[in-house]
């Protein structure tokens, strides 16, 4: 494939990022210069809890799925398009400044693991009305090209982490902490891995609702007064994905409420104990993943909400044995990474370059990934 040179002229994309954590829309603006990338602004659209129970009722089979998956599609386009004129408001620019959208979309399946012609992957998000409602040209659709290349689809991230993050002498991890924990390793020489490790904030987070009634566990300030349960935590570990060899990729298709109230109804126990026992889940896993695949890492950097997460990062820390920082050091701010990242791989789809890392998803070679939808 006779791919262009990208562009050294600067150009400006938008990504926008809804993930895991169902909680609403990321959006950014960023300026791409050859391989440099820069964040110009920031904008964050809530998911309405209308809205977000829909999502989560569309992770379970049920009647009628087509018709309400093909509704919601265009009420997140809606809030996509309200998300990308809050940002182009607040950054002083008109649609035609911007080269491209790259949008994810919202997940609602993800089923790699299929054998060879089944595997797919669905997200959300109409990205004709996207481009409607914006004037602008949008990228999505960015993971089922690497699906039908073999690959997992995921995580898509660590090409851009490797192009942003990484260091030509130091060996860097990054650790993205979102509704599900992903690792990218970027060694000074040899190749780049990452996969998701298992769960992130998706259980807490829901357990945390359900006991206290508030989104999130602020800190992680209610779990750090329980106490773990050693046999629930056991049980939790033993579950066959956190022993499955690498490139791997995973999803509320797995780990959910159903999920873990199979384990708690041999395992019970008092609320914050149960939520101190997935906060400790969340960090050996990500730490376990770090000592098998990470040989040799000397700086760790974690970025998504799970990085506001005091009481979970101090006990990574711990059981990693090396200080962890957060992305802002390295010139993207915890919160926006992923999003950044979307803007990037908008930028590569553009340009007709290859967006993913084979070696982190087992695709069979370098693809461009997206389908465009222009202006």
């Amino acid at each position: 494939m006779n791919l262009p040179a990208s562009p050294s002229s600067p150009r400006l994309f938008i990504g926008l990022m809804s993930g895991t954590s169902l909680d609403g829309v990321d959006a950014v603006m960023v300026t791409q210069q050859a391989d440099q990338v820069a964040q110009q602004g920031q904008y964050f659209v809530p998911y309405p809890a209308t809205l977000k129970q829909a999502l989560l009722d569309l992770h379970t089979p049920a009647q009628d799925e087509l018709h309400q998956a093909a509704v919601i599609s265009n009420q997140l386009a809606d809030l996509y398009a309200q998300a990308v004129h809050g940002l182009l408001a607040e950054s002083s620019l008109a649609p035609n400044a911007v080269t491209a959208i790259g949008c994810h979309g919202q997940t609602i399946r993800h089923c790699p693991e299929l054998a060879a012609g089944q595997a797919y992957t669905l997200q959300l998000g109409n990205h004709a009305r996207l481009a409607e409602l914006t004037g602008i040209t949008v990228v999505g659709d960015f993971r089922s090209r690497d699906i039908a290349a073999g690959g997992q689809g995921a995580p898509l991230v660590p090409a851009f982490h490797q192009a942003v993050f990484a260091a030509t002498d130091r060996h860097r991890v990054i650790i993205n902490i979102g509704g599900i924990a992903n690792l990218s390793d970027l060694p000074v020489n040899g190749n780049v891995t990452g996969f998701d490790s298992g769960p992130g904030n998706l259980l807490m987070d829901a357990w945390t609702l359900t006991h206290t009634g508030q989104p999130y566990d602020a800190s992680g300030a209610w779990a750090v007064r329980g106490e773990v349960n050693q046999a629930l935590l056991q049980s939790l570990l033993a579950d066959p994905y956190f022993a499955q060899p690498i490139p791997k990729s995973t999803g509320r298709d797995l780990f959910n409420q159903a999920w873990l109230e199979r384990h708690l109804q041999t395992h019970a126990d008092t609320p914050q104990n149960v939520a101190r026992t997935l906060l400790e889940l969340t960090a050996v896993t990500i730490a376990n993943a770090l000592q098998q695949y990470c040989h040799g890492a000397q700086e760790v950097y974690v970025c998504g909400g799970g990085a506001h997460n005091l009481a979970l990062i101090d006990r990574l820390q711990t059981l990693c044995g090396l200080p962890i920082q957060r992305t802002d050091a390295l010139g993207v701010g915890v919160d926006w990474v992923e999003a950044v990242a979307f803007a990037w791989l908008a930028q590569r789809c553009i340009d007709r370059l290859p967006g993913n890392l084979p070696a982190v998803t087992g695709a069979a070679g370098p693809r461009v990934l997206g389908a465009i939808y222009p202006a």
